[in-house]
């Protein structure tokens, strides 16, 4: 796959808000895609103490989530950990993952934020804009906004807002008793087709499958 480079990656943290800012103009809330065959994971694993990234994609049929194919790359890690700028550190490396994959996926799920994210612009939505491709985010965890706990049953799900009560995400609950995850579109992808492909996704568990298929895949070398 091709992407685009828009930026430096060396940047001052004063510089990556201001990237943040200007490509989250970019982002379009609008699905950019038709009958979906094929959905990609996308997950970075960074061993303890490490200085070095190790990203999966795992592309899959859809709905079957049959592994079409998978690509791993590993880089060094140049920029720190810092909450709001995750691009800004695995984002390179999942591009280098990127670029060798050969079967285009319609949807991509990354393992992290769309515009859930205090500037509107997280890993799932830069992402999304590089490879100009539909990108949802698909977090564990909150990173911003507020929200109301949706009801214990699969398929339950309430608006994440920010803070000036607009919507930036949903919390949807994909099996039932469990936490919920934290679904936000990242690009070309609006919220109700957010959900829908993260509940398609998650027959039999919490995580997608294309996600928890990059999460076995990230932590190895590329060469295995």
């Amino acid at each position: 796959m091709r992407f685009r480079q828009l930026h430096p990656w060396d940047v001052s943290i004063e510089h990556a808000a201001e990237i943040q800012r200007d490509l989250r103009r970019r982002v379009s809330l609008v699905d950019g895609f038709g009958e979906i065959r094929l959905v990609a994971g996308v997950d970075v694993s960074v061993l303890s103490g490490a200085k070095e990234g190790r990203a999966a994609v795992v592309v899959m049929s859809y709905p079957e989530f049959d592994v079409v194919e998978i690509r791993r790359a590993a880089r060094a890690l140049t920029f720190p950990y810092i909450p709001g700028f995750l691009s800004f550190r695995e984002t390179p490396v999942i591009l280098a993952a990127f670029e060798e994959i050969e079967h285009v996926p319609d949807v991509v799920i990354v393992d992290g934020h769309g515009i859930a994210h205090p500037r509107g612009f997280g890993i799932a939505a830069h992402l999304g804009v590089l490879l100009d491709t539909p990108t949802i985010g698909c977090a564990k965890s909150r990173l911003f906004g507020v929200y109301e706990e949706p009801e214990s049953e699969r398929g339950s799900s309430t608006p994440l807002l920010n803070e000036k009560g607009e919507q930036i995400g949903n919390v949807v609950r994909t099996r039932p008793g469990t936490k919920p995850v934290f679904a936000s579109p990242g690009h070309l992808i609006s919220f109700e087709s957010a959900v829908r492909v993260i509940l398609d996704c998650s027959p039999n568990y919490r995580l997608p499958e294309p996600i928890r298929a990059a999460h076995r895949l990230a932590g190895q070398s590329p060469g295995r």
